[in-house]
């Protein structure tokens, strides 16, 4: 299971880098594809994945009460985005595009250090 958390955090330092270096490439992306059922999709599955992903790695991690808790907050976030709907997902998707470059450079780093994290905790 450590690989598989492994991959998760190193896909997310990867993508948050983007964030960082080259945000226009990523929100570009997202705002072509804000009203897309793949993206919502993709949001909801993705959390799934991952949710169970550090539950289930939760016991060879070095935080496993820490990967418990993402876990299930990963799985609920997942419910939550497939309980809204596809419009109040579009608008949430429209909001953090509008955000300020500094936040969006906020969230890129903060995805850095969570994917860093992951990756230190099963290493």
């Amino acid at each position: 299971m450590n690989y598989l958390v492994f991959l998760f955090g190193s896909l997310i330092v990867l993508s948050s880098a983007v964030v960082l270096i080259k945000p226009v490439a990523i929100f570009n992306l997202l705002k072509k594809h804000a009203s897309s059922i793949w993206l919502h999709l993709s949001a909801v599955v993705v959390r799934i994945v991952l949710g169970a992903v550090l539950i289930a790695g939760a016991s060879e991690s070095k935080f496993t009460v820490v990967f418990q808790v993402l876990g299930w907050l990963s799985i609920l976030a997942a419910l939550m985005l497939a309980v809204i709907g596809r419009v109040r997902f579009q608008n949430l998707i429209n909001w953090a595009l509008e955000l300020t470059p500094l936040f969006k450079s906020l969230a890129g780093l903060l995805g850095i250090l969570f994917g860093g994290f992951l990756i230190y905790s099963v290493l």
